[in-house]
């Protein structure tokens, strides 16, 4: 399932109701179990990010343990974490690293770092600093997790068939667009209206968007020590007025108007969709199909200001209970998933950037494709960064308000100024709450 999908879920209105209120009060572990004389783990992932069954199971053979992967549910976590019975290792996006660290739920991992043969330490991507925390600032100190893979978010994929039918140019591989000039080219490409042909362009309507795009325009949404949030300065403002003008011309998906599809690959696939800006990862999916594997191209992320950047925001990986009981075999099992035989796969089919520099030479060139992302991916390194998150509450809580809330604006009931106030109206109560119960 997409890492970056724009529609509401469980899961964030669950974030919502338990914002701050996650993990707080753990009682103390419980063992994992054990199957034949074999150790048991749980692992709480989504989808098949960790491998098919057939791969569980030779992990399983590999590691000679038993593994028990379960669908990773936020309410479900909740409930394993603070009845003590919580899973040895779980999923989550690098940005609920500073939450995770603060509540002191995550166990720090520095120790098994400097010992494993595996995951050195000089051997990690840049990325990989997503996942320490010191305390005050995201980026230094502790690694409570590490990445499994990872894009810079906003690049984009593209077919080159509809621009063709437009008689389109295709985008530059190394200047990137604007986002006015990517609205112009999506407008150009896509039809409006209820019963859209194609959609034109399909950007998020996410909190790390609007972070993002503030944050090229010269601005921040977060105050220094990131207990507050502020849509009403003019940069903040631009995003939200920028996305509620695409969303509102239903060239794209949107939060008040969504895909039936649920997330961009099925669209793109079937030729639906002319620009999505999923990332490089999303090659894993193109690479499946050969008709669109034809037909699609890679360009670098949209800038809303002057300072080009291209961020990575999710950064999503694994971590290890501290109330976990089985800590030595979950650093087993991280070893593998992250640095063994699934990683490499990943590297070799595309699917994101590897998070340790040695597979970097592992990404696929073979395909015409492949070869072109490759080359922009490589240029668009130079312009990398990672945007640090609060400590406070997950971003899923983030963006349960902005779900709730936005969809007003692009509909029309609802102003970008009053949105902004009501943005950081409901977000910065979370956050109030959410300092209050860290100790």
């Amino acid at each position: 399932m997409s890492r970056r999908r724009f529609l509401t879920t469980s899961t964030g209105v669950a974030a919502a109701a338990t914002a701050g209120g996650l993990l707080s009060g753990c009682a103390g572990s419980v063992s994992s179990g054990d199957s034949g004389g074999k150790t048991t783990l749980t692992i709480m992932s989504s989808g098949t990010e960790l491998g098919t069954v057939a791969e569980i199971k030779q992990a399983e053979k590999t590691l000679g343990m038993t593994l028990k992967v379960v669908k990773y549910d936020l309410t479900r976590l909740t409930a394993m974490l603070t009845s003590g019975s919580a899973p040895d290792i779980v999923r989550a996006e690098g940005s609920d690293a500073p939450y995770l660290a603060s509540h002191s739920v995550a166990q720090d991992l520095d120790d098994y770092f400097a010992k494993s043969t595996v995951l050195k330490a000089a051997d990690l991507d840049p990325v990989n600093d997503i996942w320490r925390w010191d305390g005050k600032k995201q980026g230094s100190g502790p690694r409570y997790g590490m990445v499994k893979d990872f894009s810079q978010n906003y690049t984009l994929w593209y077919n080159t068939a509809l621009f063709d039918a437009a008689d389109e140019p295709y985008l530059s591989e190394t200047v990137p667009l604007t986002y006015d000039q990517l609205f112009d080219v999506g407008k150009r490409l896509g039809s409006s209206g209820k019963k859209s042909k194609a959609y034109g362009l399909s950007v998020g309507g996410t909190f790390e968007t609007f972070m993002i795009m503030t944050t090229q325009a010269g601005g921040q949404l977060f105050n220094d020590d990131y207990s507050e949030v502020d849509f009403t300065g003019a940069a903040a403002k631009s995003a939200l007025a920028w996305y509620i003008d695409v969303a509102k011309s239903r060239i794209t998906p949107s939060l008040a108007y969504p895909d039936p599809n649920g997330w961009d690959w099925p669209t793109f696939q079937a030729g639906r969709m002319a620009i999505t800006a999923q990332g490089y990862w999303f090659g894993g999916q193109i690479v499946t199909d050969e008709k669109i594997a034809a037909t699609a191209r890679f360009a670098p992320a949209p800038q809303l200001g002057s300072k080009r950047m291209s961020t990575c925001y999710t950064g999503t990986g694994l971590w290890m209970p501290k109330a976990g009981k089985n800590k030595d075999a979950a650093w087993q099992a991280m070893e593998y998933f992250l640095g063994g035989a699934p990683a490499k796969k990943r590297a070799e089919t595309g699917s994101g950037l590897p998070a340790l520099k040695s597979l970097r030479p592992l990404l696929p060139k073979t395909k015409g494709f492949q070869k072109e992302a490759y080359a922009v991916q490589s240029k668009e390194l130079e312009y990398f960064s990672v945007l640090p998150f609060t400590p406070y509450i997950r971003m899923d809580a983030m963006n349960a308000v902005i779900y709730q809330l936005t969809p007003g604006a692009i509909k029309g009931s609802t102003s970008v100024t009053k949105l902004a106030d009501q943005l950081n109206e409901g977000i910065n109560k979370q956050l109030a709450n959410g300092k209050k119960l860290i100790k």
